[in-house]
């Protein structure tokens, strides 16, 4: 297991959302329920306590107290006089099995239901300002592979290896704002894995294709959700790699609180 020289808990982050208790597939064991995907979002609390061998913390984690300070984060926000409609929660597990939930405004709600991907291929961005037109996400491949460790695997908030990803990409993205872009990251074997915050699929024969968890990425929720579902497939044949990327093409990007979005790749060229 990677070590690592200072305290970190184990991090997720879901989304309150009113349109989410109209939609049957968000549902929990209590009916509608307005926090995305809650239960996968406690089932990798989990798994990753399991693989950090927090087994005390493991332990004490309940789904019924999880929900329920993701409530009280909600209502503090209330308190708060808050006009916002939709929160991001941000869920920490310590390792003495301590949950923390902060709540922080989002500046829209869902419209339409957040699971919607394209079902054919998009024809390449070629023409200057498509992607903008659609609010793409620009990706821009990383300059350095990155080594798949626990903290790859798992989501903690130890979060050097994204930062790090990052910051050295800022002068190859030239964009104006941190959510304008995002870095596209790949092991020492080509294989792409995921960006600093989404999960990835891209359109391969027929069908939106997302990195395998043997390529050290993020096994997340909403990946989780999608796979199970049908809407997109793991790629157990790793042909995914850097040398496979087409430039201009589109690339499905997915997270527990964005649900699914688009983003394209920017500096890849044959």
């Amino acid at each position: 297991m990677a070590v690592v020289n200072e305290p970190y808990q184990l991090l997720t982050t879901t989304r309150y959302d009113p349109l989410l208790q109209s939609l049957i597939w968000n549902n929990d064991t209590h009916g509608p329920s307005p926090f995305f995907l809650l239960p996968l979002h406690f089932a990798r609390l989990l798994d990753a306590a399991d693989m950090h061998n927090w087994f005390y913390a493991r332990s004490t984690l309940k789904y019924n107290d999880l929900k329920s300070r993701c409530m009280d984060a909600i209502a503090d926000q209330r308190v708060r006089e808050s006009n916002a409609v939709a929160f991001k929660v941000r869920i920490t597990v310590s390792v003495e099995g301590q949950v923390v939930a902060v709540a922080t405004p989002l500046p829209a709600p869902f419209y339409s239901d957040p699971t919607h991907l394209p079902l054919q291929k998009l024809p390449p961005v070629t023409a200057q300002g498509t992607a903008e037109l659609i609010s793409a996400v620009k990706i821009y491949l990383d300059t350095e592979l990155i080594e798949p460790s626990v903290f790859t695997q798992t989501k903690t908030t130890f979060r050097a290896v994204y930062e790090q990803a990052k910051s050295r990409n800022v002068k190859v993205a030239e964009v104006r704002s941190a959510t304008d872009w995002d870095v596209l990251l790949y092991n020492q074997d080509g294989e792409i894995m995921e960006t600093s915050i989404y999960n990835v699929a891209f359109y391969r024969s027929s069908t939106w294709l997302t990195p395998s968890v043997s390529t050290g990425c993020l096994p997340g929720v909403m990946r989780r959700w999608l796979i199970e579902n049908g809407r997109v497939k793991e790629d157990t044949d790793n042909v995914l790699t850097t040398k496979a990327l087409e430039p201009g093409e589109w690339v499905l990007l997915f997270n527990g609180v964005q649900g699914c979005r688009l983003g394209n790749i920017c500096n890849v060229t044959k």
